[in-house]
């Protein structure tokens, strides 16, 4: 797969697939330079489409602490 723009959710999954195919790549082979790419573009693509909001840094706070009182 040649990495381009992600402009749809068909190739934003195509995409996905290709990174799950590479994920053990080698450092410094031509699959380990496409998975980064990919990366940086499933990463943009996602920032656009599926933007996330940062917490409520007292909700979060209080999430954290709910988290370690239970482990």
């Amino acid at each position: 797969m040649t990495a381009k723009v992600i402009k749809t959710g068909k190739e934003h999954e195509a995409a996905l697939d290709r990174i799950e195919a590479i994920m053990d790549a080698e450092p410094g082979t031509p699959e380990m330079d496409e998975l980064e790419a990919l990366t940086l573009l499933v990463e943009t693509y996602e920032d656009g489409h599926y933007p996330m909001d940062l917490p409520d840094p007292i909700e979060a706070i209080k999430f954290r602490m709910e988290q370690k009182a239970t482990s």
